[in-house]
């Protein structure tokens, strides 16, 4: 069995906020949204259907205590979760907060403007509040 390896773009592009029971917890480095990803950290995984019946349990639990916590933190108006995969196909769920008057409400974020790094301060803080959320 090949050791589970993070896919050189999302590790570009996110930080690692921790590590839950299956998956990575990452922050993308775009402050125009709350945006975290999630990387089930099992070698080879490109669909969620590639994950065992009792991996898959776990992710759901996973992505749902992480919405939450999202949700509770920013106050968002919706929370976006999607497994799309078709650049970087390694499995991997984002969860998004979005709002009413966000930089693109209500399109899609993809392919949307640049991305615009956190201030490290104003990241802290985002993630110190997550963090507590999830505890």
């Amino acid at each position: 069995m090949s050791e589970f390896e993070l896919d050189g773009r999302i590790a570009r592009d996110s930080d690692l906020v921790t590590e839950l029971t299956l998956c990575q917890l990452r922050i993308q480095n775009d402050s125009r949204w709350p945006w975290l990803v999630m990387v089930p950290e099992r070698p080879g995984m490109t669909e969620i259907f590639d994950l065992s019946p009792a991996e898959q349990a776990l992710l759901s639990t996973e992505v749902n205590r992480v919405a939450g916590a999202l949700k509770t933190v920013t106050g968002a108006t919706k929370i976006n979760v999607g497994a799309l995969g078709n650049i970087v196909r390694q499995l991997h769920v984002h969860v998004i907060a979005r709002f009413e008057g966000d930089a693109n409400w209500p399109g899609p974020i993809w392919g949307f403007g640049q991305a615009q790094p956190y201030g490290e301060s104003q990241k802290q803080d985002f993630l110190n509040k997550l963090v507590e959320a999830l505890s």
